[in-house]
């Protein structure tokens, strides 16, 4: 068989093939971004089922619009509008099988071979894979406590052919850092003088359990703004439903003839069903309820590495969302010792998959949501015992 060069060149996702191992019962997994399942509104969901089946019937399983069930588009418009002052029109949104899919769909639309994509470093595993597929050029920007690297970016933005940025401004994965007010400005700033988009994923803004909620960077003030968001860390991941905001009203119709091209429409079951779960129940009582849980989790967590890991590993600490980033300043290979790791039956994803390039890196990323707090200590003292 002859492939594609795109797909040979597309890395297959690290952590998707760990799963299976560290999904058996006597490992400690700090692996994925799974959020809890104890958080999934099971009885609501049970009853928005009910009812959405009573009141539409054969609708949830027919044939639909590419751009999304308006009703559910209504109240993302609504919400935004709401809390950001975006003046967002349901029109302005297009639904997708997860924002997982956006990202795919974006760099369809946008990226020739050989054109350039500006991205955190580190950054989001899934992006990266999505984006290799379109073989772009890379042009990575170290990702500082507050923000992108404002000098890079500068140097970035004046490379040939850059069609966008992409960035996870809060609770960033895989480094659950947050951009501050300043660096946000900054970069909106920076950006408003070229000709590119500014794409901003937010699947964990709602999760912020200190601190104050921040303004988007360019979502409502960029003509070239994309926004991209998502019900799996706040409702439930498996109805894979997410959705693109931009007000740029040519760039949003190839990207429907992108999805109408990629599989017709967004799981319309799925569409009906969370939109009865949002219209007849209190979300943002439910997300408090998340953020309290993370925040517990995320406490006992950083109480732990405080406890236990040697003084050479230094960690970020962060304000919401499901991650933790640590370094070890030695130097020592993170793929060692996750190798180290599993053989005492405790997981974490090695630094190397969130870079573009990836050397022999001294990163890790511990996910801290889907454990008891008794389990992460355990875990955290059996890494610590490697370390």
């Amino acid at each position: 068989m002859q492939y594609s060069d795109r797909i040979l060149n597309t890395p297959s996702s690290f952590i998707r093939n760990i799963l299976k191992v560290t999904e058996a019962n006597d490992v400690i997994s700090f692996a994925g971004g799974l959020p809890n399942p104890i958080s999934f509104p099971l009885e609501d969901i049970h009853t928005s089922i009910d009812r959405a089946m009573k009141q539409h019937g054969a609708k949830l399983f027919q044939y639909a619009a590419t751009q999304g069930y308006l009703p559910l588009r209504q109240y993302i418009a609504d919400k935004y509008n709401r809390q950001y002052n975006l003046q967002v029109h349901p029109d302005d949104i297009l639904l997708t099988t997860g924002s997982q899919q956006a990202l795919e769909l974006l760099a369809k639309v946008l990226v020739n071979k050989g054109d350039g994509i500006i991205i955190e470093e580190p950054g989001y595993l899934g992006a990266i894979q999505a984006f290799t597929l379109a073989e772009p050029t890379f042009y990575p920007v170290t990702l500082e406590e507050d923000g992108l690297n404002l000098e890079q970016l500068e140097h970035a933005l004046q490379q040939p052919n850059v069609k966008f940025i992409y960035t996870v401004p809060n609770f960033q994965n895989p480094t659950g850092l947050t951009y501050s007010l300043e660096k946000r400005q900054q970069v909106y700033e920076l950006v408003s003088r070229h000709d590119v988009i500014l794409i901003e994923d937010d699947p964990y803004g709602e999760l912020r359990f200190e601190g104050q909620h921040l303004p988007y960077i360019g979502a409502g003030k960029l003509e070239n703004s994309v926004l991209l968001g998502s019900f799996s860390k706040i409702v439930t991941p498996g109805m894979r439903l997410g959705f693109i905001i931009t007000k740029n009203k040519e760039l949003l119709q190839h990207i429907e003839t992108a999805k109408q091209a990629t599989d017709l429409h967004t799981n319309i079951f799925s569409q009906y069903v969370i939109a009865d779960y949002l219209l007849n129940n209190d979300l943002s009582q439910h997300i408090q309820k998340i953020k309290n849980l993370y925040k517990t989790q995320s406490d006992a967590m950083l109480q732990a590495m405080a406890t236990y890991f040697p003084s050479y590993v230094s960690y970020t600490k962060p304000q919401g969302g499901m991650f933790i980033w640590a370094t070890m300043n030695d130097g020592r290979s993170a793929m060692d010792v996750f190798n180290k790791a599993m053989e005492q039956k405790v997981a974490f994803v090695p630094g190397n998959p969130f870079y573009v390039q990836a050397g022999d890196v001294s990163t890790m990323r511990l996910n801290y949501t889907n454990s008891t707090p008794e389990i992460i200590e355990e875990g955290i003292k059996r890494l610590a015992n490697i370390l």
